[in-house]
């Protein structure tokens, strides 16, 4: 489990991105057709593409399911540690200000977002997982 440097950006910029590069690892697509996806599911809905009513349909309709983080230790649990926890499995997660992707125990970012606290997670079952292969 580590970070790995993801910047899937077509003209290398770093730019507030974060729920186009999560979306891109989890669904397998590139950064133009992520963000086509975004910006087109949020037109629909009269939205902003950052909006999480956008991420929820987008991921919902694709079979993730969305859990809360427990909120035992609200300060001290990280996305590293989230990533240690879940060595397994594809997640998107997502603190208050910024989403990244995990997947099998690496965290996909265009920055070290391991210190940072999540708040909630959309993930697949094992079982839905392997019919997306």
């Amino acid at each position: 489990m580590a970070f790995a440097y993801y910047n899937p950006n077509p003209v290398g910029l770093h730019v507030r991105d974060c729920t186009v590069r999560a979306l891109c690892v989890v669904l397998r697509i590139d950064w133009d057709s992520a963000h086509k996806l975004l910006s087109d599911t949020a037109r629909s809905m009269g939205m902003m593409m950052d909006d999480p009513d956008v991420i929820r349909a987008i991921l919902r309709r694709r079979g993730f399911r969305r859990d809360a983080i427990p909120d035992t230790c609200p300060d001290c649990y990280t996305i590293a540690d989230f990533a240690r926890d879940h060595k397994r499995g594809v997640y998107v997660v997502a603190t208050g200000t910024h989403i990244v992707a995990i997947v099998n125990g690496d965290w996909y970012d265009s920055w070290n977002s391991g210190d940072e606290v999540p708040v909630y997670f959309w993930h697949k079952s094992e079982k839905q997982e392997g019919q997306t292969k």
